[in-house]
């Protein structure tokens, strides 16, 4: 079991997203800002999800600075995004999300991807589009 903070500021998304880790044994703590991010990552998370085209929350911003200041420790990161938002992605990419896949994808493969994550705690090799190893393992 792992403990997901999923930074999703759609509440029926981010209901989405429980509901698919939830029944997979994880805990999942829904964050609609970057406050309630904070508080819920004080306590320690495993893995920080993140909507990158949410208005109400830069989420690649959010991952930059977490990181930053430490508070991400050990735990991964995954980002999300609508498909027709290339520079969502972008985002996501350059602030070092460990993966980062379109929201359809999030949407049908969430407890699989945060297993995945889970079990590969080194270097990703995933070609796949939308996804990339993370910056400190650059290829």
């Amino acid at each position: 079991m792992a403990r997901v903070v999923a930074v999703v500021p759609d509440l029926l998304f981010g209901s989405h997203v429980q509901g698919a880790l939830e029944p997979a044994g994880h805990e999942v703590v829904l964050a609609g800002s970057e406050a309630v991010a904070r508080a819920a990552l004080a306590n320690g998370a495993d893995v920080l999800v993140v909507d990158l085209a949410a208005d109400e929350c830069d989420g690649a911003a959010l991952v930059r600075a977490l990181r930053a200041e430490g508070m991400l420790g050990a735990a991964r990161t995954l980002g999300f995004y609508p498909h027709v938002e290339a520079p969502a992605r972008e985002r996501g990419l350059t602030a070092g999300l460990d993966l980062v896949v379109p929201r359809s994808r999030m949407r049908r493969e969430a407890a699989a991807l945060v297993e995945r994550l889970l079990a590969e705690r080194g270097t990703m090799t995933d070609d796949e589009p939308g996804s990339r190893p993370p910056a400190q393992g650059g290829r």
